[in-house]
């Protein structure tokens, strides 16, 4: 029995030793890959946050295989374990958890005495669509209640690949809408001075919800009174732009990785990332369509250096389009509308970070609303990289910058 128990721990031994070496092999080979340049803030750090997010990821990813758990699944528990930490509730600051047309929320309520009725931001989390919580963003939300004096509503909105388009941007409706025909009596809010926003795929859910409500014109319930985009994802048409060249490599978020969350708002599978990269589904005749308000010309000149090539349009393939079709439609890639809708949308305040792949997504948006009328501030962080606010007041992990983007987020609000 000593002996064959002897050979069980040895095996179980080499193969926790294999499994080791399996994970640092994938690891550094997906590291090696990876570039921050030199210009981004807190370079040394976000390496370590990266290597640390790329071993999560590849330990989801055996997990899939062996069929023991699914990889997303596995990295959206580790990065909530990783990102959250409910600290005390501040002075000054009321926190409740509510849950709105069967959405759940939490909302931050400034306790500092009010002359009039608050303003108010109800808030769509980051997280490419399937991760991200609302106690991923606690610190977020406190800092913009408690720094501009606004009530803050973080909205739980269900995630994918379990629950795939329309359902997150349903739910970001139906909590919005409850809020703006509750505001005033129940939280002491103006109906009229209630925003939208959020970062990443949050951001695209503020502009495609605020293009949606446009659309609907309901006369018995007030529409948001501005959108707050914070590096926000607004189209799946084009990979090849200069950002998405010169980031390609940039943590957090790669380029292969948006393609990898679009496909799971939309599909929940990730198996043609490859022709969503290169453009495949996307017919002729829309590239020149879309070519109109996604040309590079069209960007400042500062954003098509550092080696932006043009690249040769790959022909599409009309299986895939037809698989990917609905991507291109203006509720998942606001910035794809047709004049009409955008020029119906409020306000707008864009934030972009230099190394970011979806900086000119930000940029090519502002471009449009500006020239139909709608008012636009838009702000570029010169050594950001997305995901920069989602690490404020995170311990080890917080990076110096993240709080003057969330200042500059705060300014704004401060003006609704």
């Amino acid at each position: 029995m000593g002996i064959w128990m002897a050979v069980f721990i040895l095996g179980l031994g080499a193969l926790a030793a294999a499994l080791c070496l399996l994970v640092i092999g994938v690891v550094y080979a997906e590291l090696m890959d990876c570039e921050v340049p030199a210009g981004v803030c807190g370079r040394a750090k976000l390496h370590m946050v990266h290597c640390l997010l790329v071993g999560v990821a590849v330990i989801g990813r055996i997990l899939d295989r062996l069929g023991l758990c699914h990889q997303v699944r596995f990295t959206r528990w580790c990065t909530g374990l990783i990102m959250a930490c409910r600290r005390p509730v501040p002075n000054g600051l009321r926190i409740k958890d509510r849950t709105f047309a069967g959405v759940p929320v939490r909302v931050y309520e400034p306790t500092a005495p009010s002359s009039g009725k608050r303003r108010a931001l109800v808030y769509f989390h980051g997280g490419g669509w399937v991760s991200g919580s609302i106690d991923t963003y606690e610190e977020v939300c406190r800092f913009i209640a408690l720094k501009s004096e606004t009530t803050v509503v973080s909205v739980g909105y269900r995630l994918a690949p379990e629950h795939r388009y329309p359902t997150q941007l349903d739910d970001c409706e139906a909590a919005s809408c409850h809020f703006l025909s509750v505001a005033a009596a129940s939280y002491g809010v103006d109906p009229r001075r209630v925003a939208v926003g959020g970062d990443s795929a949050g951001g695209n859910l503020a502009a495609a919800l605020c293009q949606r409500l446009a659309r609907r014109q309901e006369g018995h319930l007030l529409a948001p009174c501005a959108q707050v985009l914070i590096y926000p994802a607004l189209q799946m048409a084009d990979f090849d732009l200069p950002s998405y060249q010169q980031n390609r490599s940039v943590p957090v978020l790669l380029r292969a990785r948006v393609a990898f969350y679009f496909l799971q708002y939309l599909c929940g599978e990730a198996y043609a990332c490859q022709e969503l990269l290169n453009g495949r589904h996307v017919p002729a005749e829309l590239k020149l369509h879309y070519g109109r308000w996604l040309d590079p010309d069209d960007l400042p000149a500062a954003a098509r250096e550092r080696g932006f090539k043009r690249r040769v349009a790959s022909q599409h393939d009309g299986e895939v389009y037809h698989l990917l079709k609905a991507g291109l439609g203006a509720e998942v890639s606001p910035l794809l509308a047709d004049d009409a809708a955008l020029s119906a949308v409020p306000p707008a305040f864009v934030l972009t970070c230099e190394y970011d792949v979806l900086r000119d997504d930000g940029i090519f948006y502002s471009r449009r609303l500006e020239r139909l009328g709608v008012p636009v501030t838009w702000h570029n962080v010169p050594d950001g990289f997305h995901g920069i606010i989602s690490f404020y007041n995170k311990g080890w992990l917080s990076f110096a910058s993240a709080e003057g983007v969330l200042e500059r987020v705060v300014d704004y609000v401060k003006t609704l």
